[in-house]
């Protein structure tokens, strides 16, 4: 029986882009990394797990902020090389500057212009930790 894991296309650094959608508005929430490991967690314990290159670890999100990603469902491109996870985002905040989303800006008149507010102070998210 072939490992489902070989049958993913891994850049050359052994990663894999994952990018979060909320499972019932199907909303882009975030991308982040996978490698092996966090992509084998993250169907072994249907929550986004992920790799980060900065820290150079795997780390679970919302390990420190609260917001976990529960996932429902993931799906591999033509190509299998980026997964899409359809995830409930707990507390509704996906991203480290206490947005939704972390895709809150649009490209408007020559300038990226921020259009969604910020749902909670980061500081009162992380409490002195460093963003995930």
């Amino acid at each position: 029986m072939k490992d489902w894991l070989d049958e993913i296309n891994w850049n050359s650094d052994g990663l894999v882009p994952a990018i979060a959608q909320d499972h019932q508005t199907g909303r882009i929430l975030m991308m982040a990394w996978m490698n092996r490991e966090a992509l084998a967690l993250t169907a072994q314990e249907n929550r986004a797990i992920y790799w980060s290159r900065s820290r150079s670890k795997l780390w679970r999100k919302g390990e420190e902020s609260g917001h976990v990603q529960k996932v429902h469902e993931l799906r591999l491109d033509c190509d299998a090389d980026v997964i899409v996870m359809a995830v409930e985002q707990l507390g509704g905040i996906a991203c480290h500057t206490g947005r939704e989303s972390c895709f809150y800006r649009v490209f408007e008149n020559g300038a990226w212009n921020t259009v969604e507010p910020v749902l909670k102070d980061p500081a009162a998210i992380y409490q002195g930790h460093s963003h995930e």
